[in-house]
């Protein structure tokens, strides 16, 4: 799937969309600790990064680097348990009043990573977990965590 990039794109451009627009703020997730709303602002965030509006350290040490990043080209699903390091103190605060709005955030961020320009999608960005990622790292690493928390939500199924 990962490796599918028309896959990537369709779910990049279109199925994440449609599934957040199916998001009700008293839906509760199978795993983990975020409202609704806080895991539609976190994928806003994670755009943001992405096409470099917020920066982030990467401070995982290069040999495991090294050993993180094959997970992006393979299928193998994000686990439920993940902490993403920069979170573990705690989810920031909420930016906005509703899932529409912060949906709008998500929709305009996400606008903003896929339409880089060629210039742009040279450029590498610091992941938290995985370090610089260039523009297609970039995709993989949002299908496989964007997936996740849609799954976390119920608003798509598990793929077998």
């Amino acid at each position: 799937m990962v490796n599918d990039e028309r896959l990537r794109s369709d779910f990049l451009r279109r199925i994440v969309h449609l599934a957040l627009d199916q998001l009700s703020p008293t839906q509760a997730p199978s795993w983990g600790r975020m409202t609704p709303l806080q895991m539609v602002e976190h994928l806003a965030w994670a755009a943001e990064v992405s096409h470099g509006a917020v920066s982030v350290p990467c401070k995982v040490p290069p040999k495991l680097l090294e050993r993180f990043r094959p997970f992006l080209y393979d299928d193998t699903p994000t686990s439920r348990e993940f902490m993403n390091p920069i979170l573990k103190k705690g989810i920031p605060a909420v930016r906005t009043k509703s899932i529409p709005e912060a949906a709008a955030l998500f929709h305009t961020q996400m606008a903003l990573f896929l339409g880089q320009s060629p210039d742009e999608k040279a450029l590498l960005r610091i992941h938290p977990v995985f370090g610089p990622l260039n523009y297609e790292d970039w995709e993989r690493s949002h299908f496989k965590h964007f997936f996740h928390h849609l799954l976390q939500f119920g608003l798509i199924e598990e793929a077998h």
